[in-house]
């Protein structure tokens, strides 16, 4: 029995990046004689088992054969014969075909610290063909590694152009979709995922949505990138750069897809953007599966994004019903995540990256002002029933409405 440890633990550590999750193979076992040493047998479709005290999963040497369509239709072979050169064969990119021996020994049988050097992602074998998860797996790597600019082969390109051709990627199901598509929105610049998508093909025929956005113009007065795909994929940056969090980001994402749906003939222009998006975004998150709290925020900002960035024209009363809408007063946290991923679209343009909105402000002191007129003071008051409502709105726009003179 030989145990290496393999994948991204051992292309992080030679990138000097931390290492937080460690993925074991095991050449010359069989599941007995796993069980036999306390490990825990944990896999479906092929031995896995967890280490009885550190709980890392240690996997059995495998080779797998595709044997129908999509990323499930694999059958696996695992036995004390398999060697590890195969068990590697089987992987998607050479950087991720490494394993590393108990005493630090490097093995590389497909090119894989080269690669790394280069900076190159790089598939394995035209196995990669096989499972269209890869796709999304080699743009979300494009995305993690594309501060240090790594690049993706021509040829691993060219395969992935193939794959969509081929329908591959229309076997995916929503759920793995998802996974890929929440991971990406975790890095520091997410729109690389998307524009390694666009590259092969993949964003039409996975998020329409979105590649419906590239082509269709803003008006430059306020949009200088003028495109409006340009501008949504600026958006997710700056997301990024603001919060760590990603139903923000998300919302960053989709906030802009009703201007897909503007007829051609008021182009520049997108009149009702706002409300033909939120039927778009209902559709994008059924259809992909997308947690609640991501889909409440992200209905949010594309329905009142705009009321964000004409702050200063709103009358006291708009401005309080708009922080209703957004149950400010009972959830100041979603509050806080709709002004960010505002801010985020107004910083997403040329020229506006380094700008902090001044609507920013103006929300602030309405929504303190607000808060601070109290239903627990109108009851002390002797108010009751209905009283309190009409006087609390009342009393809250024209707080609002003083705070907006001063």
């Amino acid at each position: 029995m030989k145990i290496y440890m393999v994948g991204g633990a051992v292309r992080d550590r030679l990138l000097g990046l931390p290492v937080t999750d460690r993925d074991w193979v095991v050449v010359g076992a069989t599941p007995e004689q796993m069980v036999a040493r306390g490990f825990v047998p944990v896999g479906r479709d092929f031995p896995v088992f967890l280490h009885p005290e550190t709980h890392e999963e240690y996997a059995l040497a495998r080779t797998e054969r595709k044997v129908a369509p999509g990323y499930a239709g694999f059958t696996f072979h695992a036995a004390p014969d398999v060697k590890l050169e195969q068990d590697l064969a089987r992987r998607d990119l050479t950087i991720n075909a490494m394993a590393m021996t108990p005493d630090g020994k490097i093995i590389d049988p497909y090119g894989g610290r080269r690669d790394l050097e280069q900076r190159i992602l790089r598939h394995v074998s035209p196995a990669f063909v096989e499972d269209p998860v890869r796709i999304l797996r080699v743009a979300r790597l494009a995305t993690r590694f594309s501060a240090q600019r790594f690049r993706i082969a021509p040829e691993t390109m060219e395969l992935m152009r193939k794959m969509v051709e081929a329908g591959e990627v229309d076997a995916l199901v929503p759920e793995r979709i998802w996974v890929e598509l929440r991971r990406a929105l975790g890095e520091t610049a997410p729109a690389r995922f998307f524009e390694v998508l666009r590259e092969c093909g993949a964003l039409r025929r996975i998020f329409p949505e979105i590649e419906r956005l590239f082509g269709i113009p803003q008006p430059e007065k306020y949009h200088p990138e003028v495109d409006t795909g340009v501008h949504t994929l600026l958006v997710v940056n700056q997301a990024a750069r603001l919060t760590a969090d990603r139903e923000v980001r998300f919302a960053a994402l989709v906030h802009d897809l009703g201007k897909g749906t503007t007829p051609r003939d008021q182009w520049p222009r997108h009149v009702g953007h706002e409300q033909r998006g939120v039927p778009l975004v209902k559709q994008f998150c059924e259809r992909l599966r997308v947690p609640g709290k991501y889909r409440e925020l992200a209905l949010l900002v594309t329905r009142y994004h705009l009321y964000f960035h004409r702050a200063a024209e709103l009358r006291g009363t708009t401005m309080l019903d708009l922080l209703q809408k957004l149950d400010a007063f009972r959830r100041p946290q979603r509050f806080e995540q709709f002004l960010v991923a505002c801010e985020a679209d107004s910083r997403g343009r040329f020229g506006y990256e380094e700008r902090r909105p001044p609507q920013l402000d103006i929300f602030h002191a309405a929504y303190e002002a607000a808060a601070a007129v109290r239903p627990s003071d109108l009851v002390a008051e002797g108010l009751k029933g209905g009283a309190i409502s009409d006087a609390l709105r009342r009393r809250r726009s024209v707080a609002i409405e003083k705070v907006r003179a001063a």
